[in-house]
């Protein structure tokens, strides 16, 4: 899996963060998008890695701009019942 974090410029309110989030849905294939107007990011959890120019073409369609784009791997993290279980075995 891979973590996306897009620096997007134009955000100021939920309804903006709703808008970008929607748009890389209806997209890509992500396991989770969240964005925030206040820290001007917005970060993807895909399987795999998005094509930079893609993703900012989208994010251009929503009226915003996509600054900057940095992919890293991600791996989630199990919760203390999954990491118990594991443990035990």
């Amino acid at each position: 899996m891979v973590k996306i974090t897009v620096c997007i410029e134009g955000m100021a309110c939920g309804m903006c963060e709703a808008h970008i989030n929607e748009a890389v849905r209806n997209a890509f294939r992500v396991k989770k998008v969240t964005s925030s107007h206040t820290k001007k990011q917005t970060v993807i959890i895909a399987e795999q890695d998005i094509p930079e120019q893609e993703l900012k073409d989208v994010v251009a369609k929503t009226g915003y701009r996509a600054e900057a784009v940095d992919s890293e791997p991600y791996e989630a993290v199990k919760s203390l019942r999954g990491r118990l279980k594991s443990m035990r075995r």
